[in-house]
């Protein structure tokens, strides 16, 4: 089905409002740019449970239910997931890549809210999703009777509405800022071929497997990875813009005195990723026992209370996390440098306690 008008993400929730309350809506758009996030917090924001039915996993009798013999006939008893006493959303995800005996079983549900003598408690709403066929996904084509009965909603990726979403459920900073400098690249049309391609759920892959591999990523891991989740030009464009960021805002750079700890409120994130990052180079240069510190890490070790000095200056709660103690309360650091950090920081020393 091709799109006449589409709607971003932010309009969704007012368009569902006034039209899944009253009728079946079918809510059409490509792979990954979350169709069924979005379903399900507008379920959420009703007060409602959102039961979800892949429609690629359902067989007839998963809806119509088996038969039972009661006083002499045969009545058929709908599923468990279906068949419930108080209002709910209805959620059939992928509706239009079920078989047709399936889109058929649909039909009732949809138009009469009912299975059977079973019908949906006042109250419920139905809402269905699927891909299109020219997104190269599961898709098959549904009939005109099935069509009648939906309103049909077309959605597109808006990088407005994911970087304000991305702003409040953590993305990584290097997603986002990379974003925010080329919004184009949120979403790419699938390919004809089996390979990756960008989306606003790609992105958001991209994203935890940074956060999952932090300040140690290499240059090679992080070309695997993009590669692994974004449409192959995107990818190289990011790591290039990674490359940049770390050369800018690196710790290599930052302690060789070529660069400053970021200080803009927006980088605040980074500065975190930067003090990790700081936090694991302690960690592995200075030695357990102060008698073992050569006269070259000596001058080392000024360098590292002096950037622990400029970190406390932007934020003492970010120079905190760098002498923090482990999760069992045991520090981490050794106990000579934590001592001399009280001695020039007793401030924050003190806020770690």
């Amino acid at each position: 089905m091709q799109a006449a008008v589409t709607v971003t993400p932010a309009q969704i929730p007012e368009l569902l409002l006034g039209l899944a309350t009253v009728r079946p809506v079918f809510l059409w758009g490509a792979p990954g740019i979350g169709k069924s996030s979005l379903v399900r917090k507008f379920a959420d924001s009703l007060g409602l449970e959102c039961v979800s039915l892949l429609g690629t996993q359902l067989a007839p009798e998963d809806l119509i239910g088996v038969p039972q013999i009661r006083d002499g006939r045969s009545v058929f008893c709908p599923p468990e997931a279906i068949a419930r006493d108080e209002p709910y959303c209805l959620f059939l995800d992928e509706l239009n890549a079920a078989s047709p005996d399936v889109q058929k079983a649909f039909y009732s549900l949809i138009l009469d809210r009912r299975i059977g003598s079973y019908e949906l408690p006042a109250g419920s709403i139905v809402i269905g999703a699927g891909n299109r066929s020219t997104d190269n996904a599961l898709a098959r084509p549904i009939a005109s009777a099935l069509v009648n009965r939906l309103t049909h909603v077309h959605l597109q990726a808006s990088a407005q509405d994911w970087l304000l979403w991305a702003g409040e459920h953590g993305i990584h900073p290097w997603v986002t800022d990379y974003l925010t400098d080329r919004p184009d690249h949120l979403w790419s049309q699938p390919p004809k071929t089996e390979e990756p391609f960008s989306t606003p759920r790609s992105w958001h892959m991209l994203s935890d497997a940074l956060h999952s591999f932090g300040a140690e990523l290499d240059e090679q891991t992080l070309k695997v990875v993009a590669h692994g989740t974004l449409t192959p030009a995107h990818a190289v464009s990011f790591c290039g813009y990674a490359k940049i960021v770390r050369h800018t805002f690196g710790i290599e750079a930052i302690l060789k005195g070529d660069a400053s700890w970021p200080a803009r409120l927006q980088d605040r994130d980074l500065l975190y990723y930067l003090a990790e990052a700081f936090r694991g180079r302690l960690l592995k240069e200075l030695p357990a026992q102060k008698e073992h510190v050569s006269p070259a890490l000596r001058q080392h070790t000024y360098r590292f209370k002096s950037l622990l000095v400029q970190l406390a200056e932007i934020s003492v709660e970010v120079a905190q996390t760098v002498i923090a103690d482990d999760a069992d309360g045991l520090p981490v650091l050794p106990g000579w440098f934590l001592i001399e950090a009280a001695r020039d920081m007793p401030r924050l020393v003190e806020a770690r306690r």
